[in-house]
């Protein structure tokens, strides 16, 4: 026969434990990083969609085509009873080296884009401070109009 044990569950405090873990998941997932990951994880599995066709389907068949319709998934190796299918790494190889060719690019376009817009703010606040310098030295001139005329009298 087995000893049953008897629970006594308060329902207050589950109730205040739950809240709690629902409180620290809900800052959790309301920090930014968090928030930003997701969203680079969601376009980074789009992008590597748009890599893979890119891939896949227009690089791939013109590179075999250049090599004498070599397919490189196709390539394989029997050794005994094993078969080593190698060419499959190498067209993983492959679209590894071209995503990051892809990444490269891009990355280095919004680099490039990021560095024209501080050069663009900057030449910007450059204007502004120097409308600011003109405008200061406008109203030394009142005011030194207003002090010679104010000696005048």
């Amino acid at each position: 026969m087995s000893q049953e044990k008897k629970v006594n569950i308060d329902k207050d405090e589950l109730l205040n434990k739950g809240k709690g873990v629902f409180s620290d998941f809900k800052d959790f997932i309301s920090q930014g990083d968090v928030i930003d990951l997701a969203v680079g994880v969601i376009i980074g599995g789009a992008f590597g969609k748009i890599v893979t066709s890119l891939v896949n389907d227009i690089i791939m068949p013109i590179i075999g085509t250049l090599i004498g319709g070599v397919d490189f998934t196709g390539l394989k190796a029997k050794i005994g009873e094993a078969t080593i299918t190698y060419g499959v790494f190498i067209q993983n190889v492959l679209d590894f080296l071209i995503v990051a060719l892809c990444i490269f690019f891009f990355v280095r376009g919004i680099e490039r884009m990021k560095k024209r817009m501080e050069e663009a703010f900057k030449k910007e606040e450059e204007e502004v401070a120097a409308e600011e310098e003109e405008k200061k030295d406008e109203q030394i001139v009142l005011l030194e109009e207003i002090r010679d005329l104010l000696k005048n009298k």
